[in-house]
């Protein structure tokens, strides 16, 4: 199997998606909403509806298994249905009650889901993504869309033992073919998610990835792409957005976050696993990238609750 490099960053940013209300209606309908979560996934499972939002000049039409991306927004408008009279004002419930009973063949059926990330998936997905993403379940990139909104809504509307736990399990795996089909559908701009689709970088990816304490120099990075220094470097920059070495210095960064926050590991040994000759030149690093000490980002991620437990050996 190929180096996955897209489930690591996603467990080291923690990314979770997680579904946060949906309804079924019959009729003219709108439903309103500010936005609190950064990234937000709006997915038409039945039926058609327009959706408005800040930062685009038309709106999206969705047609049936389409999923919208609204990234860092601020509010949506979502209307549609059929028929005479006023448009019913819809109000998503986390509950689901809105959609107990709902019948595909006449309803209309939307799914919200928000994608929960930490600070440094915050930077790294948002900066991947354009404000709005619109994925068409008729694209040829899109395959496992369709089955994945068709289970999750099984899940959310049979009432069954383990239900909640499948919602969440499936809430992931939409977000999963979400950014599957996105990708396979759009030109992304510069960033990380954009560089791990690049086959002609994998190789030199996966030596970042599997190896970031070594101290990687563009000869030997272009070699395994079987691309000239020059053209490496070029080619890197135009697709991850900055040079080689600045994106290994950001992932090791990440990786250090994720040390700090989930374990014990003390900051000098930290330093040694991630390449820093020096635990000064580490926390000078860690600081200029995350802004804050690795002592300092430990304690306000964690708490005061263990202050003994990873408290430095001698004083500074």
């Amino acid at each position: 199997m190929a180096a996955d490099h897209l489930s690591e960053v996603f467990d080291v940013v923690e990314v979770r998606s997680a579904v946060s209300g949906g309804f079924a209606v019959r009729g003219p309908w709108v439903a309103r909403a500010d936005l609190q979560d950064p990234l937000k996934l709006i997915a038409m499972v039945c039926g058609r509806g327009r959706l408005i939002t800040d930062g685009i000049d038309e709106p999206i039409e969705l047609g049936p298994g389409d999923v919208a991306i609204l990234n860092d927004r601020s509010w949506l408008h979502h209307e549609g249905g059929t028929g005479d009279g006023p448009r019913q004002e819809i109000l998503p419930e986390q509950n689901f009650t809105r959609l107990v009973g709902a019948d595909p063949g006449t309803d209309d059926v939307v799914i919200g889901a928000s994608v929960d990330i930490n600070p440094a998936g915050r930077a790294l997905l948002l900066q991947a993504l354009p404000p709005v993403g619109h994925v068409r379940a008729s694209a040829a990139a899109a395959t496992g869309l369709r089955g994945s909104l068709d289970r999750l809504f099984d899940e959310v509307t049979g009432n069954r033992m383990g239900a909640a736990f499948a919602i969440r399990q499936y809430g992931q795996l939409l977000l999963l073919e979400v950014l599957r089909a996105y990708v396979g559908q759009a030109e992304l701009p510069p960033g990380w998610l954009r560089l791990l689709t690049d086959e002609r970088l994998r190789p030199a990816l996966t030596l970042l990835h599997a190896d970031p304490a070594k101290p990687w120099g563009l000869e030997e990075l272009a070699r395994a792409a079987s691309m000239s220094r020059t053209s490496f470097a070029e080619r890197f920059r135009t697709v991850a957005g900055v040079p080689p070495l600045t994106y290994l210095n950001r992932w090791r960064m990440l990786l250090a976050q994720r040390a700090l926050r989930d374990g014990d590991v003390r900051v000098g040994s930290l330093a040694g696993e991630l390449g820093y000759a020096s635990e000064s030149a580490f926390s000078t690093a860690f600081k200029r990238e995350v802004g804050e000490s690795p002592l300092r980002y430990r304690y306000r991620v964690r708490g005061p609750a263990t202050p003994e437990r990873i408290r430095p050996a001698h004083p500074r």
